[in-house]
């Protein structure tokens, strides 16, 4: 695990990237951030977490890092370790964790629930969704307090490298480690926009096929009887209305995503 500093001073903000080995747009963004050595009002901790997994290109060593938290420092796997080791880093910070996914090429947010500080963040980012995982969230970052995680975009892209950097840029603007100048873009002036609140339902379990696809799109409603997907040559058909999240034909490999339902917007 890498750990970087902007500022002096004890961090209580913390941009973590790497959990995944397979989402290098997280670690792309942290690269791009330190060459800039920009002047910060308040330190920020720098953290690229699984190196090794990075190192190699594949989702994780031994287990998901991010289903492994709080992790154990006797553990038998890399990842049980390296989970103790970040959850420690991370004590008592403001956390933006990095991420990107086969299902949606639009940067959004995830959260525990969204409370004070999802409140105070989220509509500083370039995202206009903001999704509850509540009890999705075991084992995961994000159920740390004070934690928001990001989907960048789609893995191995330019363009969720381009827009982790962004996100990481809005987080550290909405956190005071550096000045919500005045002008034209959004981000640096530190404009508040519209961010719609989503929560997850359900997942969407697969059926053992050999080939997946998905027919509808994520954030897109969906009505009962509408076919979503298809496994092999079989329709799959909505019992009731949804919205998927993180719907995607090999993102994960025994569920399509999930089932979700908009709830409102942070403004509500």
């Amino acid at each position: 695990m890498r750990v970087e500093q902007l500022g002096d001073g004890q961090p209580e903000v913390a941009v973590v990237a790497g959990i995944h080995g397979d989402e290098p747009c997280g670690p792309r963004a942290v690269e791009r951030l330190l060459e800039e050595d920009p002047d910060v009002e308040r330190p920020v901790k720098l953290v690229v977490a699984n190196e090794r997994a990075l190192e190699r290109g594949v989702r994780y060593v031994n287990e998901d890092l991010n289903r492994a938290f709080p992790g154990d420092p006797h553990g038998e796997n890399y990842e049980q370790r390296i989970a103790h080791d970040l959850f420690a880093e991370l004590r008592d910070c403001t956390t933006l964790s990095l991420h990107s996914t086969q299902s949606y090429a639009e940067p959004f947010a995830l959260v525990d629930r969204v409370d004070a500080v999802a409140r105070s963040i989220c509509p500083y980012l370039p995202i206009t969704e903001v999704v509850e995982t509540a009890e999705f969230a075991t084992g995961r970052l994000i159920a740390q307090p004070h934690t928001i995680e990001v989907e960048c975009g789609l893995q191995g892209t330019d363009a969720a490298a381009e827009n982790a950097y962004h996100l990481v840029r809005g987080f550290l603007a909405a956190t005071g480690v550096r000045p919500t100048d005045e002008g034209d873009d959004p981000i640096d002036a530190g404009a508040r926009g519209e961010v719609e609140v989503y929560r997850l339902r359900r997942p969407v379990p697969k059926n053992g096929a050999s080939k997946y696809e998905v027919l509808v799109e994520n954030f897109e409603d969906v009505v009962a009887g509408e076919p979503f997907a298809v496994a092999d040559d079989e329709r799959l058909m909505a019992e009731e209305p949804f919205v998927p999240i993180l719907m995607s034909a090999y993102g994960y490999e025994d569920v399509f995503g999930y089932t979700g339902e908009r709830v409102g917007t942070l403004g509500d």
